[in-house]
């Protein structure tokens, strides 16, 4: 019987005693990583059993290739590898350094390969040895967790935009409040005054002839002690919050009743005012054409937009009021094709005693927009202005259909 001359068969030497070479190419091919051993001239001298593992193709045909490892690397590393072999071939060594290995499938693995010059016990060179491990999940991982670095960032600086933002609006908002306030106080001390001044004039308006010397004058200071009527009745709605009920109402009656208001206006500026409003439908709640709104507030919010319109825009020019809805919200747009607004003041036009009129005298306090968007915001609504200069504004107001603002009565 012929006695098999393998590890097996072998006694396991002690600790301090030679080591037979077999053990050691036992080690090495049982290892888990890709080992191979190539020469001072970049030959390959041996290679692993894990090779196959890694690309598909075994130790025997590794030993045939000529350029080996560079066939089973992926073409766009090759380049970059055949540097490293030729700096490994020169006694260099490396570490860690990734690049994708191309299997006989044509799939890709990452792998990151160290190297080591080895010499024998003269110092002699014996060329290098290439350690390959396989790191497909390591940089999958890392990928995600740039992934996920990349996505925190984003929303790290969308919070902070965000948080600058509110802070600016929270700013502003005080400035506004504290502006409303002060405007209120100034309104309450002239309206007193002026509630007498006006009673005065129309008791001796009463009572003076015709025929007196510039009589005809007596209108235009009553006009204008009703212009600083309303300018404090404007400032009172600044600061007062708004006293109305939501109610139903049909709303094209209600627009049709805002377009005979804008009337006069409208032949005054020879601008003609276009109605454009589609069948609101009915819902649950409401019948159709119906909204459960405050009126008067959309009335004014309405006429004080189609007036601003008006006013921006030439005679023979046209303002459109757009009028639609869903089960949920009423969208109205005010547009037309006047002056526009600059673009650097458009962020402003909201703004308390803000004005783009202050060109043309006793045209506006700043006060007609500050007060609808309030109106506005008041009933959950939003208005939002585009416009460019020369060409025309739009500005759109949405409402929520229906207005729950109030307890309901039991």
């Amino acid at each position: 019987m012929t006695q098999r001359h393998d590890l097996s068969a072998q006694v396991l030497p002690r600790r301090g005693q030679s080591i037979p070479p077999e053990f050691f190419r036992a080690i090495a091919e049982s290892t888990v990583d890709w080992e191979s051993w190539q020469s001072a001239n970049g030959q390959v001298v041996w290679v692993n059993q894990a090779v196959e593992r890694f690309t598909g193709y075994t130790p025997k045909e590794c030993l045939a290739m000529d350029d080996y490892p560079l066939p089973m690397i992926a073409p766009e590393d090759r380049e970059r590898m055949g540097c490293h072999l030729e700096e490994a071939s020169k006694g260099s060594t490396g570490n860690n350094v990734e690049f994708k290995v191309l299997h006989r499938d044509q799939s890709t693995s990452w792998v990151a390969v160290s190297w080591q010059p080895m010499t024998d016990r003269e110092g002699n060179s014996l060329g290098f040895r290439a350690s390959f491990r396989d790191v497909t999940e390591r940089r999958q991982m890392r990928e995600q967790l740039r992934e996920q670095n990349a996505e925190l960032e984003h929303l790290v600086q969308m919070r902070t935009a965000k948080i600058a933002e509110l802070e600016k609006h929270r700013l502003k908002m005080e400035k506004l409040a504290a502006l409303g306030e002060l405007a209120a106080g100034v309104a309450h001390e002239i309206n007193n005054p002026l509630a007498g001044i006006r009673n005065a004039f129309a008791l001796l308006k009463r009572h003076l002839p015709s025929n007196v010397k510039h009589y005809d004058k007596l209108d235009l200071i009553d006009g204008e002690i009703e212009r600083i009527r309303g300018i404090t009745h404007q400032m009172f709605q600044l600061y007062r919050p708004s006293q109305q009920k939501a109610v139903v109402f049909n709303v094209r009656r209600c627009l049709e009743e805002l377009m005979s208001l804008a009337l006069p206006m409208s032949r005054k500026f020879k601008v003609k005012v276009e109605l454009e409003c589609e069948a609101l439908p009915a819902t649950k709640e409401l019948g159709v054409d119906e909204v459960l709104l405050r009126e008067g507030e959309l009335k004014q919010i309405l006429l004080n937009l189609v007036h601003n319109a008006i006013q921006a825009s030439s005679p023979g020019q046209e303002v459109q009021l757009v009028v639609t809805a869903n089960d949920d919200a009423l969208v109205l747009r005010v547009v037309d094709r006047g002056c526009g607004i600059a673009n650097d003041v458009i962020d402003s036009i909201f703004d308390p005693f803000f004005s783009t009129k202050t060109t043309t005298v006793g045209q506006g306090m700043g006060l007609g927009l500050s007060v609808t968007r309030g109106l506005i915001e008041a009933m959950r609504g939003s208005i939002d202005v585009s416009s460019e200069p020369n060409e025309g504004t739009e500005f759109c107001v949405q409402l929520p259909r229906c207005l729950k603002t109030e307890p309901e009565e039991h």
